[in-house]
């Protein structure tokens, strides 16, 4: 008996040490929520998923650089580009998960059209999400940018603003916080969803299906072909979690694949 228990004993520390694991920072809404949904599956394949919430846009990429976590769901690739530009890093997608339709709310207010002249807005002050309010504001009807801007515009590329709307760029997290201090605030739908919004409720306006901001996965080049994260990227894609993603929030997150 004592030489059966430790051989269970033996094989069970083989198979821990055989088990892979995996650490990806994300976001807590829809981000680590879908990765807790996989966990399981996960499991059963011998992966054991480490997800380690972040409540910013920054720091998953600087410790996924820094090799310190294996992966990050939480951002879109126009935000990941600007990323690696600005802060030299070299970090890659390997999947498109779920599209977040962005949206602007307000607590004052029921329509755009019942915005005064010099209402406050607030968007988010990163580069590439304070051009996609902004883009935003414009499909609206709000304001016209220069021809040039794009998906980084800022409010210096307003052309005409005929409210004469005051800008006000804060950091994307807190623009659910500020929401009874300002006419409008364009949030994006994992901190609306946080704040308890509904997107397709709440929002006065909101991106259609067309767009390009899909959520991605993303990691270190040297990660790219880890097996528990191609395992991740397998079970992210499948008909279970697209389900999962309609059912559980209705139209505010849109499958990608």
């Amino acid at each position: 008996m004592k030489k059966l228990i430790l051989a269970l004993a033996a094989l069970t520390a083989v198979s821990a040490a055989q088990a892979d694991s995996l650490s990806v920072a994300a976001t807590a809404v829809p981000h680590a929520e879908i990765l807790e949904f996989v966990k399981p599956e996960l499991a059963n394949q011998g992966v054991t998923l480490d997800v380690k919430v972040f409540t910013d846009y920054v720091q998953p990429n600087v410790q996924v650089s820094e090799k310190r976590i294996d992966a990050n769901f939480f951002q879109h690739q126009p935000y990941l580009d600007n990323f690696n530009t600005t802060r030299g890093t070299s970090l890659v997608t390997v999947a498109g998960i779920h599209v977040e339709p962005f949206g602007a709310y307000s607590s004052k207010h029921t329509s755009l059209d019942a915005l005064p002249e010099r209402a406050q807005v607030a968007i988010p002050n990163d580069a590439t999400n304070g051009g996609r309010a902004l883009l935003l504001l414009q499909s609206a009807g709000l304001i016209t940018l220069k021809p040039e801007a794009g998906i980084t515009a800022t409010p210096r590329d307003i052309a005409e603003n005929p409210l004469q709307l005051r800008i006000r760029e804060i950091e994307a997290a807190t623009l659910p916080r500020v929401l009874n201090q300002v006419d409008l605030a364009l949030i994006n739908t994992n901190y609306a969803l946080e704040a308890g919004l509904s997107p397709r409720d709440d929002a006065l306006v909101i991106e259609g299906s067309e767009s390009p901001y899909v959520n991605i996965l993303v990691t270190h080049a040297d990660e790219t072909e880890n097996p528990a994260l191609n395992a991740l990227i397998d079970v992210l894609k499948t008909d279970a979690v697209r389900d999962f993603i309609l059912e559980k929030y209705e139209g505010a997150v849109v499958p990608a694949f």
